[in-house]
């Protein structure tokens, strides 16, 4: 079975197609997916865009396309597909099923599902709680389908990995009566990258998953961190929406709430300002005032930048004050994992946070450190120490494709 994933992003669409062996082989599992083809589309939305193909057996393709919108990047990744990877199929159709990324499911969307015309419509009403993303998931899930007729198009949604927080994780401080009304509640986000690299952690720890503490790090231009208990989510970073938590690259993460107030009343600013301020114009970008791209401030600050230090320093913190509760409320530390593309490919930033977790027990290995480049999982940490601290590479399009699969009940 031939399964197309796609994984949209605020401007890029990612993909890959996974080949998954028959299934009367009952050992089948997230490892047994060969993929045939991978590759991405970015950015999304400006007058050129850059396709880049990676296909079996063939030297990678890289080219100019237009895709000023999800739909058209849409159609040229159904086109290159199957155009490139029809010849090195072993079925008879190249598409057999679509798993697509949704970044939120509120409370009614909390598992794997086959996307209707309801789906949609469910989605677009979720559009205020997601507003970089859930548009332009539902434009990629109405062209798929408009592409593809009669092929199972799958929803795979972001928030379902943290349908297991606690009550006392999940709820905010408000009157219950608004959660009834308005499902004002944490959800939590990154999920399917959460799930990825806790089960490969789980794995390396090789004990299985229950009695485990463990907590992954997703550091990227989006940023979260999640405490995953006997292999559950039980606390993450993101709340209501992606806008909770950590310092990321344009989005403010933790504000007071007063302070939103204080822009509207005093300072004269709309509700819809006041979106784009703490989505777009602050994080790492409103704290140095010059670059969103944490490559762009590591070298900065290299160069002597007081801002662009400050901006590290304080996502560094932030980082560390989380890992440190969510150490707290697992009672204990197995591991720690970092993934996403700071994560696993930034070991000054991973040492930002660690030298401020040794209280821990914890200590990096530099020379490991540096080493450690997200290409493979790597334990950077002390061989004796009792908390173990990896860098493991997300595979979320593998993630997405094998709950496509086990939700069409081929397994």
């Amino acid at each position: 079975m031939n399964i197309l994933v796609l994984n949209p992003g605020s401007s890029t669409l990612k993909f890959a197609l996974y080949q998954i062996p028959d299934s009367s082989k009952a050992s089948i599992t997230t490892d047994s997916a060969t993929v045939l083809a991978s590759g991405i589309i970015e950015p999304i939305g400006k007058p050129q865009s850059e396709l880049r193909l990676s296909v079996a057996k063939r030297t990678p393709v890289i080219e100019r396309v237009d895709a000023a919108t999800p739909e058209q990047a849409v159609e040229h990744i159904i086109r290159r597909v199957i155009s490139f990877a029809g010849e090195y199929s072993k079925t008879s159709t190249v598409i057999d099923a679509v798993g697509c990324r949704v970044v939120h499911g509120g409370a009614k969307l909390v598992e794997p599902i086959i996307v209707t015309d309801s789906v949609l419509e469910e989605l677009r009403g979720l559009k205020d709680l997601a507003p970089l993303h859930i548009p332009a998931d539902v434009a990629v899930l109405e062209r798929v389908q408009q592409s593809l007729p009669g092929i199972s198009v799958v929803a795979v949604f972001d928030t379902a990995f943290h349908q297991t927080l606690p009550k006392v994780a999940s709820s905010y401080a408000l009157p219950v009566k608004l959660y009834a009304r308005y499902g004002l509640r944490r959800y939590g986000f990154h999920g399917i990258s959460h799930a990825n690299v806790s089960r490969q952690l789980i794995e390396r720890l090789g004990r299985g998953a229950k009695g485990t503490k463990i907590i992954t790090c997703h550091l990227g231009s989006g940023a979260s961190v999640c405490a995953i208990r006997d292999g559950k989510s039980i606390d993450t970073s993101m709340g209501l929406t992606p806008m909770e938590g950590l310092v990321m690259g344009t989005r403010s993460g933790d504000v007071d709430p007063g302070l939103v107030l204080y822009l509207i009343r005093t300072a004269g600013m709309t509700a819809d300002e006041v979106d784009d301020l703490l989505n777009n114009q602050s994080g790492l970008l409103g704290l140095s005032g010059t670059s969103s791209d944490l490559r762009d401030l590591e070298q900065a600050a290299h160069k002597k930048d007081k801002l662009a230090e400050l901006a590290l320093e304080i996502f560094a913190y932030r980082s560390c004050k989380y890992i440190g509760a969510y150490a707290a409320a697992l009672e204990g530390l197995d591991a720690i994992a970092f993934t996403g593309g700071i994560g696993e490919h930034s070991a000054s930033m991973r040492s930002r946070i660690c030298r401020r977790l040794k209280f821990l027990g914890i200590h990096l290995e530099d020379e490991i450190n540096q080493a450690a480049d997200g290409r493979t999982a790597m334990k950077i940490s002390r061989e004796d120490d009792v908390t173990q601290i990896w860098v493991i590479p997300t595979d979320e399009e593998r993630e997405i494709a094998w709950s496509t699969y086990r939700h069409l009940g081929i397994h």
